[in-house]
């Protein structure tokens, strides 16, 4: 009956809109429409549909409570210090985001001790939560702030405990595989092509012998982790790390347009950055992840910093910091919250860098009005002041770690003179030089030597390992390399200064001693590899129109390399020994990138280290005839063919004991069950005999002198 009554109104809507067509056509006019609905008509549209992005900002039930927080422990006050107490409050709390209400609970006219507020949104809550939580008010009052949700939530605790499911393992394969090659060669990543291909070579002596390539491997460039684990790769969308011995992708982190990374020195944490538009209530500009999960821990605004890295690590990944207004921002892991939830307020800091082996902070302050320019050395977490510089007419100031945190020189620009001219009341300066200022960190107290040069610094290199340090000075064409020590005493010493050099660049061997001295880009790529025992200069070449210098983290070779995104021409690298022998080209299209692969730090304690080096005579003639062999393409087809044929025998040999074997219940048969092998053993047992015969007779005649 439904169905028929609906054909029936169907019809008649048919009925009625030929009738007012006709009408129309008739008499020249048109009825009123009628714009009510057919009977039995179903709307099926829903109201997400049609208003679905009003529909986003209807409040719901919850969005009030998860923008309360309850922040416990605050001062006890009446209503005469209630308003001062308002204004402490809102100072804290109003840099997480905007306050829409404040409850503060009262009995008897004085405050309960614990208040509410509401911000505009639960992103603001959920960060004040994060940071203020702990907050030392004052000695007697440490708030302590959760969500208003949290309540609810911890209330309704079941009280049977299911445990997480179990994830199932992720067989990531070896992540330090190539520190098991047996000729302990070391690896190097470079892109060419323009960028279309990325490719990975074991540093083998005579030709690089490659171990993976992949076309659009990446979008721009690669980057390794600090200890060689993981090898990072730029995409549109985000990051990805790779690594084993096949490099299989091991972790992805989605952050688009990423365009810099910094891993921090335990590799447990990567820092990503992108200049898109940021999002005021989700920082999403400077994103740090866990390696290991993948997941997001914090996000940060970049506030207009032009440097990078913008956060600095302490060696142990512990700690992270960043330069702000007159501040130092120090945050601490896993919580990445901020150290004791407050920063380190320095009026005017310029700079700052961490020691590279202890939880220390170097930073410094230019001079304002009439207090000097001032270094500061201090602890963390303790925040103790170690040692305090004054220093005065300073232009500017660039802090140089040496490897093993041993020691801190200050590069010190300042004026010479200085007269202040009246009328002005402004100082003129006539001139400029230079000064080392030299902190001796393991010493009492930090004594600080100081070094003087009148002359331009281009260039300044700590030793890694050792007490000496070199500079590049002057204008050219007297360009000079000036070479100090540091003695046990404190004495600072010149040891040699070599003179009419062309270079603006050094580069130490991470084993130090050696050093390569390099005039790059501008200069021609002239190179020179010293000795730094005695300053000798072992070897004197060039790579044209070099563009980068590195040496592999074991001392033994040094990269230089002319990329194609420096110099459109003879785009190659090439492989030098330590000593500065050439030791192989490598010409590739369009090459843009090289980079050897860090190693971890090594497993031999100092006094292994030692005896290795006391043995050195011993453990180097297990390898002289190995590399006197493998310097020639005929001796490594020699060694080749002799392994084989071992191989081959070892096989054979294999083989034979088997079917010897399987054949003895043939041989007891055979022998009315007399088992003759127990009396020929030695014939089961395959013994091995040496033959040793004469291949060639040699006569030296010796003549007297």
């Amino acid at each position: 009956m439904a169905e028929e009554k609906g054909e029936t109104e169907t019809r008649r809507s048919h009925k009625k809109s030929e009738m007012q067509n006709q009408d129309v056509e008739e008499n020249g006019y048109e009825e009123e429409p009628d714009f009510s609905d057919p009977e039995g008509f179903v709307d099926d549209v829903t109201d997400e549909e049609l208003l679905g992005d009003l529909l986003k900002s209807k409040p719901k039930e919850s969005d009030g409570i998860d923008s309360v927080i309850v922040v416990d422990n605050v001062p006890q006050v009446g209503a005469e210090r209630l308003e001062k107490l308002q204004n402490v409050i809102r100072k804290i709390f109003l840099k997480f985001g905007r306050i829409v209400t404040e409850h503060y609970p009262k009995q008897d006219g004085v405050t309960k001790g614990y208040i509410f507020l509401e911000y505009s949104s639960p992103l603001h809550a959920q960060e004040a939560v994060k940071t203020a939580n702990n907050y030392k008010l004052d000695k007697h009052h440490t708030f302590a702030v959760n969500l208003f949700s949290d309540f609810d939530r911890y209330t309704n605790i079941p009280d049977e405990w299911e445990p997480p499911e179990v994830q199932p393992y992720k067989d990531t394969g070896n992540l330090r595989s190539w520190l098991m090659d047996p000729d302990c060669s070391d690896q190097y990543s470079v892109i060419y092509d323009a960028g279309e291909k990325t490719a990975i070579f074991f540093n083998t002596p005579q030709e690089a012998k490659l171990v993976e390539e992949r076309a659009r491997w990446t979008e721009t460039y690669v980057r390794w982790s600090p200890k060689g684990t993981y090898l990072a790769t730029f995409h549109q969308k985000g990051i990805a790390l790779w690594g084993g011995e096949k490099f299989k992708q091991i972790m992805r982190f989605m952050h688009q347009g990423v365009q810099l990374i910094d891993f921090s020195p335990c590799e447990r944490y990567v820092v990503t950055f992108s200049p898109l538009p940021d999002n005021r209530e989700d920082p999403q500009a400077i994103i740090i992840w866990d390696v290991r999960t993948g997941h997001k821990k914090r996000g940060f605004h970049c506030e207009n910093q032009s440097t990078w890295p913008i956060f600095k690590w302490s060696p142990d990944g512990q700690y992270f910091a960043r330069l702000g207004q007159d501040c130092i921002s120090i945050y601490e892991t896993p919580s990445f919250g901020m150290l004791e939830k407050k920063s380190l307020k320095i009026q005017g800091v310029r700079d700052f860098t961490w020691s590279p082996t202890d939880n220390m902070i170097a930073y410094w302050v230019p001079e304002q009005q009439n207090v000097p320019c001032r270094v500061t050395l201090i602890e963390i977490p303790s925040r103790k002041e170690l040692c305090i510089k004054n220093l005065f007419s300073v232009a500017d100031c660039k802090m140089h770690w040496q490897k093993n945190g041993d020691y801190l020189c200050m590069k010190v620009d300042r004026y010479s003179k200085a007269k202040k001219v009246e009328e002005k009341e402004q100082w003129k300066y006539s001139g400029m030089y230079y000064n080392f200022e030299l902190f001796r960190i393991r010493e009492k107290q930090i004594p600080v030597d100081k070094v003087e040069c009148k002359d331009v610094i281009h260039a300044f290199a700590w030793e890694p390992t050792g007490s000496k340090f070199a500079f590049i000075h002057g204008e050219s064409p007297r360009i000079s390399v000036s070479f100090y020590n540091i003695k046990p005493a404190g004495k600072v010493e010149l040891i040699k200064t070599l003179e009419k050099r062309q270079a603006n660049h050094l580069f130490w061997s991470p084993m130090g001693q050696f050093v390569v001295v390099a005039g790059l880009r501008n200069m021609s790529g002239v190179m020179e590899f010293v000795d730094t025992s005695d300053v000798t200069v072992m070897a004197q070449t060039e790579h044209f129109m070099a563009t980068d210098v590195e040496w592999d983290p074991t001392g033994r070779y040094v990269a230089s390399a002319v990329s194609w995104w420096g110099h459109k021409v003879d785009n190659a690298y090439w492989i030098w020994s330590f000593q500065g022998r050439l030791l192989q080209k490598q010409t590739l299209d369009r090459f843009c990138q090289f980079l050897w692969r860090p190693r971890p730090p090594s497993l031999l304690t100092p006094e292994m280290i030692k005896e290795i080096k006391k043995n050195m005579k011993k453990y180097a003639t297990q390898f002289e005839l190995k590399d006197r062999m493998s310097q020639s393409k005929a001796s490594k087809e020699i060694i080749d063919r002799r392994r084989k044929a071992i191989e081959e025998f070892t096989q054979y040999k294999k083989d034979k004991a088997a079917e010897f074997k399987e054949g003895k219940q043939r041989r007891l048969e055979l022998r009315n069950g007399i088992d003759t092998d127990e009396i020929h053993s030695h014939v089961e047992n395959f013994e091995e005999e040496t033959i040793e015969f004469l291949i060639k007779v040699e006569e030296k005649i010796l003549e007297d002198e």
